[in-house]
């Protein structure tokens, strides 16, 4: 008896038109750029800041942020340790499919768990740029932009993260940004610092 959805009984199609074909349409390389850090830290400034930047060099990116993800493709999912691992394989996969498109896809999550992100980056090896937000803890929570820290110290929040659930940091990230002289640099400064990265490597012209 076969089973519905058995792995063995599926099959990859491959389509005439490949990942060089759509990358030398769009003169890019798709790549994934994922930026994590503690809630407050700036991911989703950064991420919309790098999207104008390459939208202004005529680069295609698109971005997939942590609290959209979850008003749709992940809305089924909470804040638990394996609902936080699924959340982060399905944005992963997604990102993965961004990049076969040939899209520069900007995935800012926190993304907590340095195992999870290191899955993500197993997908694409070459194509994986991490971006650490390695901003203070202190200046995330007097930032709190949408009151979460005061929930998680009031104890009307479990296990959020920096407060009661561990970020793990990044051991070799690509980027990253911290504070210079005790002030943070500007989401221009830090968009042209990472655009400025993958033009080094490569990302923003065809082989």
């Amino acid at each position: 008896m076969s089973t519905l959805g058995n792995p063995a009984n599926v099959f990859w199609h491959q389509c005439a038109v490949g990942k060089a074909d759509r990358e030398k349409l769009l003169n890019q390389q798709g790549c994934v750029v994922w930026i994590t850090g503690l809630s407050g830290s700036g991911k989703s400034t950064l991420a919309c800041s790098l999207g104008r930047e390459l939208h202004s060099r005529g680069k295609l990116s698109y971005v997939l942020d942590g609290d959209n993800v979850r008003h749709g493709l992940n809305k089924n999912l909470g804040f638990s340790p394996d609902d936080r691992t699924e959340n982060i394989r399905r944005v992963g996969e997604v990102a993965k499919l961004f990049a076969d498109a040939g899209l520069i896809c900007i995935a800012s999550l926190i993304s907590p768990y340095r195992n999870d992100r290191d899955a993500c980056r197993a997908m694409l090896p070459d194509a994986f740029v991490e971006v650490f937000m390695n901003m203070p803890l202190e200046v995330c929570e007097g930032r709190d932009p949408k009151g979460l820290y005061k929930l998680a110290r009031a104890g009307k929040i479990k296990g959020f993260t920096g407060i009661d659930d561990p970020y793990e940091a990044p051991l070799k990230c690509e980027i990253e940004l911290q504070q210079k002289g005790g002030a943070c640099p500007t989401p221009n400064e830090m968009a042209g610092q990472v655009a400025s990265y993958l033009e080094g490597r490569g990302f923003l012209q065809t082989l």
